[in-house]
């Protein structure tokens, strides 16, 4: 007599979101699946990777900005302890900065939140085979972020005071340089991001996720 094979063991899910109704629909979503089960649930960076190593998921699906430690870092140190980890970030940023933040650290995937919800099942079955998951639209702004040039670390440093509202002067005084200094390296973040002002650079930088508030 011929026995029907075994199932085949539940996709272990673990989500990482600061959101508790985000985490709670995510949840909903998922395990109405057959073949998904959520195993734990995580509030911010830091816990995503307490939870992962607790739990050994197949997949965390984690958002991308959360408090304490970001999606991305939160990735990094996953695969620097877990290399075959699958982690499929779920975000509202389509800023190309941030995805390209979230692949180098390790994501397979990188979906927006905004995007349908029948694209979360196939994602995740993309990412537990291994495989990457980067629809068109996260293409386009990765291939955009590719072709500019990248600030550098002093640049970025300049761009987050010049967003905390900071003159000529206290962002000098922050960073213990001088005011010529900040000049040259405004002139630069003007060139790359491009941007024709001081104003503009800063709402360029968050538009694409290269700084944060």
């Amino acid at each position: 007599m011929n026995h029907p094979p075994p199932p085949e063991p539940a996709i272990r899910i673990l989500l990482a979101d600061d959101h508790s109704v985000v985490r709670l629909g995510l949840a909903a979503l998922i395990s109405s699946e057959p073949g998904f089960t959520v195993v734990g649930q995580a509030s911010d960076g830091c816990e995503a990777v307490a939870q992962y190593r607790a739990l050994r998921p197949d997949v965390i699906l984690m958002d991308l900005l959360m408090p304490n430690k970001s999606g991305a870092r939160a990735a990094a140190e996953i695969r620097a302890d877990f290399p075959q980890a699958r982690i499929l970030i779920l975000s509202t940023s389509d800023g190309d900065d941030d995805i390209y933040r979230a692949l180098q650290s390790g994501a397979l995937g990188y979906i927006l939140k905004s995007s349908p919800g029948e694209q979360l099942i196939p994602a995740i079955h993309a990412v537990m085979r291994g495989e990457k998951w980067i629809p068109p639209e996260v293409a386009r702004s990765l291939a955009n972020r590719i072709m500019r040039e990248e600030l550098s670390p002093r640049e970025l440093q300049v761009l987050e005071e010049l967003a905390r509202g900071g003159s000529n002067k206290e962002i000098a005084s922050v960073l213990l340089i001088t005011e010529h200094t900040v000049k040259a390296h405004l002139k630069s973040i003007l060139a790359k991001l491009p941007a024709r002002d001081r104003t503009e650079a800063v709402t360029v930088a968050l538009q694409r996720g290269i700084i944060h508030l």
